[in-house]
């Protein structure tokens, strides 16, 4: 009888192609705020020059898939929603970011399983974002 060899393990940050993959993500979300009309009130919350915006959501997205923990070893505990206090988010912002998310992560990130594996805490993370009725 053959012995079958253990599956091996991978974190999300390798099953999304490690840094290559994170910053493409990264990359498509915020070309993406930047021209959707439908991302325009979350567009508004955010600096007119996106690029360091950028730089932290990857930093984040890094460590949070299991990479190295960028955003940790640069800034210290992430404690998003505070960080994110100082920006109205209300119902507007939350859905044109969910929506730059969603079309980001399937235009860059092969496989509806891996997608949806991502989406689903990233959806409670937006929501918990939300600081306006």
């Amino acid at each position: 009888m053959q012995e079958e060899s253990p599956k091996e393990t991978i974190t999300l940050y390798e099953a999304v192609g490690g840094d290559a993959g994170v910053r493409a993500l990264t990359r498509r979300f915020y070309a993406l705020m930047d021209t959707l009309p439908e991302a325009a009130a979350c567009r508004a919350i955010h600096p007119d020059d996106l690029s360091g915006s950028e730089e932290k959501l990857y930093e984040y997205l890094s460590g949070w898939l299991g990479g190295p923990p960028l955003y940790t070893q640069k800034r210290g505990h992430p404690m998003l929603r505070r960080r994110h206090f100082v920006a109205p988010i209300g119902t507007a912002e939350h859905d044109g970011w969910m929506l730059c998310f969603r079309r980001a992560l399937e235009e860059t990130i092969p496989g509806p399983q891996l997608r949806a594996v991502i989406l689903e805490p990233v959806t409670r993370l937006a929501q918990h974002m939300v600081n306006q009725e």
